[in-house]
C-alpha cells in the first residue's frame, strides 16, 4: 500500500515545466507572501511567462529589497524576473531539490529585475491571507529578530529570521522550537481545552469535557491550517486528535499505537514526506519519548501532593533533561545524515528555553492571535517578545561555547537505515530482545568513518571542481560558482578545510601536484591518476590518466574517461573515486535514474555556447 500510494502521488503531480532561459515578464495570482530579512518573496499560481500559456506549477520570486509593493495573497502581480527550474543535487547522492520541488508543486524560482505591479484580487485565500497578516502585525509590534522568531512560532514561517540568529538556534539545539510541532500544539490545544472546560464547570447537565475536547480539536485544526500544515505539524495534530479521541472514549491516550496511526495518516496524505528530515526526526524523537516514558514510568519514585516541593521540582527538572537527552539521541542519526552536525549542549539550552516557551511564549502567542481582531495584540506580544528575547539570548550564548556544533562526516544512507532499524528494534520490543538495537545503532552511527568521500567532485555547471587531498578539499572556482555548492561539499567532506589549488610545482598532501595548465591527483602511488585540465592540451593527459576533468569541452578522441563541460551539461554533477582498480565515475543522472522529477537529457540546441564559462579566479 505504501509503494502504491507513493506511485499514485508521483503520477498525479503536474508535469515539469521549463521556464524561459532569459528574463521575462511574469504574471500570476499571489498564493503566499513570505517576509525576508530584506524584502519579500512571493509564490504565484496560475502564472504566465510573457504571453505563454498558464503554468500548472507554482513559481516563487524574490522581490527587490527596495520594492514598495505590498502584495497580499489573492492579488495579481506582474514583474520582470529571471526564473530558473529547481536545481539538481550538489553531488550524486546529495539532497534532491528537484524531487522536493516536484512533490511540493514548485516549478521554478528566481528574483525580480524590476519593481512589481500589484492589482487587488477578487478573492483572498483565508488562511494564507491570515498568515501574512499575522506575520506583518507581529513584525510591526516586535521589529528585528524578535519579531521574526515570534512570527515563526505562530505561523511556522522562518524566512524572515536573520541567518546569524537562525544558525545560533541550530547550533544550540533549539531549532526545533521554530518548527511548529508538538510543543506548540500542546500549548494551544491544552489552553483551549482548559478555558472551555472551566467555562462549563458549572453547567452540570452539559458534557463539559466533551465540548472542551471538540473545541480543542477545532482550535488545533485551525492552527494546523494557519501554520501551513508542515510535516511536524501534521504529525503533532494527528497525535493530538487521536489522543483526544482516546480520552473521550476512555482509552489509553499516550501510546505507540497513537504514534503509528499518526505516521500512517501523514504517509497517506503525503508519502514523499517519508524521505525528508522533518518526518524522520519528528517521528524518531516522539518514538523515543513514548518508549522511554513507558520504560521509565514504573521505575520513577512517586511524587505525591504532600511531597516536598524540592522533590517535585527535582522530578520536573529530571523530566526536562530526560526529554532533551532522549529526543537528542533519537534524532542524532538523522541529523548526521542530512546535516553532518552534532549539537553538544542542546540539553542545557532546552532545559532553559523549553519552559520559557511552554509557560510564557506560547500562551502569549495564543492570546495575541485572539486579541488581533480588536487591535489589542500588543498587550500579549510584549510578554511574548520578552520570552523570545530570552530564548534567543540562550541560543546565542550556548552557540558561542567551544564545540557547540561539531561538523562530522555524514553517515551514508545504509548507515541511516541501520540506525532506523536499531531504533525501532530498541523502542518496539518490551523484553530483553530490545537491547539488540543498541549495537545496530552504534554501527550505524560509526558508518560515516568507513564511507569514503569522492576524490573529485564536479558541479552541474562546471564552475566548481574539487579535488580531495587528505582532509582538505582543493577547489578550482570560476566566477559565478555557487557558494551553497561549495559549503555543501565541505559538509560532505566532514567539515574539512577548503583551499585553493597548489601553485605550480607545489604538492599538497603528497598526492596533488599542479603544473602549468594542469593538476594531477594520485591518492595511491600504485593507483590511477586523475588530471584536471587548466588550459593544457588534453592529448598527454588522455594518454596517461585514468580520468580527465575539465571545465571546458575536451575535443577529439580520448582514451581516458572524460568529465567535461558537455558531460555535466548532459548528466549533471559528477563524483569520482580513484581505486587501484581504476576510476569510478558516477553522474547524478546515473545515480537517480529515470524519475518523474529528473529532467530529460537536454538536446544540443539547449547548449547556448561552448565558449569558456568564465575565467578561473
Amino acid at each position: 500500500m505504501g509503494f502504491a500510494l507513493a506511485s499514485w502521488q508521483a503520477g498525479r503531480m503536474a508535469p515539469l515545466q521549463e521556464p524561459p532561459r532569459t528574463a521575462t515578464i511574469l504574471t500570476g495570482e499571489v498564493a503566499e507572501v513570505e517576509l525576508l530579512p530584506e524584502g519579500r518573496r512571493v509564490t504565484l499560481r496560475a502564472a504566465h511567462f510573457g504571453t505563454g500559456p498558464e503554468e500548472e506549477r507554482l513559481v516563487r520570486v524574490r522581490l527587490k529589497a527596495a520594492d514598495p509593493a505590498r502584495p497580499e495573497p489573492g492579488d495579481r502581480l506582474k514583474v520582470r524576473a529571471m526564473v530558473r527550474p529547481p536545481g539538481a543535487p550538489t553531488h550524486p547522492g546529495g539532497w534532491d531539490f528537484q524531487r522536493a520541488a516536484y512533490f511540493s508543486g514548485l516549478g521554478g524560482s528566481g528574483y525580480a529585475l524590476g519593481m512589481a505591479e500589484v492589482a487587488p484580487g477578487e478573492a483572498r485565500p483565508l488562511f494564507a491571507g491570515l498568515r501574512a497578516s499575522i506575520e506583518q502585525r507581529v513584525a510591526t509590534a516586535l521589529p528585528g529578530s524578535t519579531g521574526a522568531i515570534a512570527a515563526a512560532l505562530i505561523t511556522g514561517g522562518q524566512s524572515a529570521i536573520p541567518a546569524g540568529d537562525l544558525t545560533a538556534m541550530r547550533d544550540s539545539g533549539l531549532a526545533h522550537l521554530l518548527s511548529v510541532s508538538g510543543l506548540h500544539i500542546v500549548a494551544v490545544m491544552g489552553l483551549a481545552f482548559t478555558l472551555v472546560r472551566c467555562g462549563f464547570a458549572f453547567a452540570m447537565r452539559l458534557p463539559g469535557k466533551t465540548i472542551a475536547a471538540v473545541a480543542a480539536l477545532a482550535v488545533g485544526a485551525g492552527y494546523l491550517l494557519l501554520s501551513g500544515a508542515q510535516v511536524p505539524m501534521q504529525r503533532s495534530f494527528a497525535m493530538a486528535a487521536f489522543t483526544t479521541l482516546a480520552l473521550l472514549a476512555g482509552r489509553r491516550a499516550l501510546s505507540l499505537r497513537v504514534l503509528a496511526l499518526a505516521a500512517a495518516t501523514v504517509i497517506v496524505v503525503q508519502p514523499a514526506a517519508l524521505l525528508g528530515a522533518s518526518f524522520q526526526m519528528s517521528f524518531a524523537a516522539v518514538l523515543a519519548l513514548v518508549a522511554g516514558w513507558e520504560w521509565l514510568r514504573p521505575r520513577l519514585p512517586k511524587a505525591s501532593r504532600r511531597a516536598a516541593w524540592q522533590r517535585r521540582a527535582a522530578l520536573a527538572l529530571f523530566g526536562v533533561v530526560a526529554t532533551s537527552v532522549l529526543a537528542g539521541l533519537a534524532t542524532m542519526p538523522f541529523a548526521l545524515h542530512h546535516f553532518g552536525r552534532v549539537q553538544l549542549y542542546g540539553v542545557v539550552a532546552n532545559a532553559v528555553a523549553v519552559p520559557i516557551t511552554s509557560l510564557l511564549v506560547m500562551p502569549s502567542a495564543l492570546a495575541a492571535v485572539l486579541l488581533m481582531p480588536f487591535g489589542l495584540e500588543g498587550l500579549a506580544l510584549a510578554p511574548m517578545g520578552w520570552g523570545v528575547e530570552a530564548i534567543l539570548g540562550v541560543a546565542r550564548l550556548v552557540a558561542a561555547w567551544p564545540g557547540a556544533a561539531l561538523a562530522v562526516q555524514p553517515i551514508p544512507a545504509w548507515g541511516l537505515a541501520l540506525c532506523a532499524f536499531g531504533l525501532l528494534w530498541l523502542c518496539l520490543w518490551r523484553t530483553g530482545w530490545r537491547l539488540a538495537g543498541i549495537p545496530l545503532l552504534a554501527m550505524g552511527l560509526l558508518s560515516g568513518a568507513v564511507d569514503r568521500p569522492p576524490d573529485l567532485l564536479v558541479s552541474g555547471d562546471g564552475r566548481l571542481i574539487g579535488l580531495r587531498a587528505g582532509e582538505a578539499l582543493f577547489l578550482q572556482r570560476q566566477s559565478g560558482a555557487a557558494a551553497f555548492i561549495r559549503d555543501d561539499w565541505q559538509r560532505r567532506q566532514g567539515g574539512g578545510s577548503i583551499e585553493a589549488l597548489p601553485r605550480e610545482g607545489e604538492m599538497a598532501e603528497g598526492v596533488l601536484r599542479c603544473r602549468t595548465g594542469a593538476c594531477a591527483l594520485r591518492p595511491d602511488p600504485a593507483g590511477p591518476e586523475a588530471v584536471l585540465l587548466r588550459g593544457e592540451a588534453p592529448q598527454a593527459a588522455c594518454a596517461s590518466a585514468a580520468v580527465v576533468v575539465s571545465s571546458e569541452p575536451v575535443r577529439g578522441a580520448c582514451l581516458a574517461q572524460v568529465v567535461d563541460r558537455f558531460a555535466v551539461w548532459r548528466d549533471g554533477p559528477h563524483a569520482i573515486w580513484l581505486d587501484r582498480d581504476g576510476a569510478q565515475v558516477v553522474s547524478d543522472r546515473a545515480w537517480r535514474g529515470n524519475r518523474p522529477w529528473v529532467p530529460p537529457v537536454p538536446s544540443p540546441q539547449g547548449l547556448a555556447s561552448t565558449a569558456p564559462v568564465a575565467a578561473v579566479e
